[in-house]
């Protein structure tokens, strides 16, 4: 784990050995990964899930401030267990013994090195699972490219077209400039979206974009320029599940629920670009049952415990 830290485009170069330290960085993470939850996830894009669920593992902290995160209690307030290296190596192949279709990392940026060595250990004890990084986006391009060769599948957020969004919603600056290179980045790693026999993604870019109430408009902004970026080369998938959770109601524009009609908006803007592989979500998503219950399952004690 490196001095001074620069693993997102924050760069706050903070000691993540020094606890004083840690706490002047938005993210407040330590040198040792801390998971808050091991699970079978059956409820991501169908290519991703399959039929058995994604075997995901939810890190700990953020790098972000999302006012609206359904996350809260694991992004902003850091509820989770420190874990050594060898311990997550074991977790990523407990996963495979459960028979996950593949091994999903979520909110992974900040411990790229721990991942790195956890992901190193566990392929020498067998580890064959296709592995997924889920972002929310907001990544350094030379951080990313590490990851070649580790990373079959890259599932980033790309929140807000309009940058002063990402300021007032996420407290982060240039999310767009920074969210956008970043996925230029990904696409150059993983390349065009491949698919197994099955019909699980097998490498490639699936990119999520979240509709926030009263920003249709920068919703189509952000499938606008997916499209004159990469055409059908990567996947698209077009969320309605906003809740107005956490802090959001510190903003009262969206301090409500999505409307059908704005969601619906979104959805015909992208097929009036003729695009093929977008995933949309139908009834009724925006519920607290769809929400894992971060209680730590599955992080210290597995079946190979």
């Amino acid at each position: 784990m490196p001095v001074s830290c620069t693993l997102c485009p924050r760069k706050c170069r903070v000691d993540r050995g020094n606890s004083a330290q840690i706490k002047r960085a938005l993210c407040r993470a330590g040198n040792r990964a801390e998971v808050s939850l091991v699970s079978l996830h059956k409820w991501e894009e169908p290519c991703i899930s399959g039929e058995a669920g994604a075997g995901t593992v939810f890190f700990a902290h953020c790098n972000l401030r999302c006012c609206f995160c359904q996350n809260y209690e694991i992004s902003s307030e850091g509820r989770g267990i420190e874990v050594s290296d060898e311990r997550l190596a074991d977790i990523f192949l407990e996963q495979q013994d459960r028979e996950a279709s593949c091994l999903e990392l979520v909110t992974p940026t900040h411990y790229v090195d721990n991942i790195l060595h956890a992901l190193r250990i566990a392929r020498r004890g067998g580890l064959r699972l296709r592995v997924a990084y889920n972002t929310n986006g907001y990544d350094s391009p030379e951080v990313l490219e590490r990851l070649r060769g580790f990373v079959d599948i890259f599932m980033p957020d790309l929140k807000y077209f309009d940058s002063r969004l990402g300021e007032r919603y996420s407290g982060v600056p240039q999310y767009f400039e920074r969210a956008s290179e970043a996925i230029r980045r990904m696409f150059e790693i993983a390349g065009p979206a491949r698919f197994d026999d099955s019909g699980l993604m097998a490498s490639g870019v699936l990119v999520r974009h979240l509709i926030l109430p009263g920003h249709w408009q920068d919703s189509c902004r952000c499938v606008q320029w997916l499209w004159d970026e990469f055409g059908d080369q990567v996947y698209l998938s077009l969320m309605n599940q906003y809740m107005p959770l956490y802090k959001a109601s510190r903003h009262p524009e969206i301090n409500r629920r999505l409307l059908t009609l704005e969601y619906q908006k979104v959805v015909r803007f992208a097929r009036s670009l003729r695009i093929k592989h977008c995933y949309i979500q139908v009834g009724h998503t925006a519920e607290s049952r769809f929400i894992p219950v971060f209680d730590g399952a599955n992080v210290l004690h597995g079946p190979r415990s």
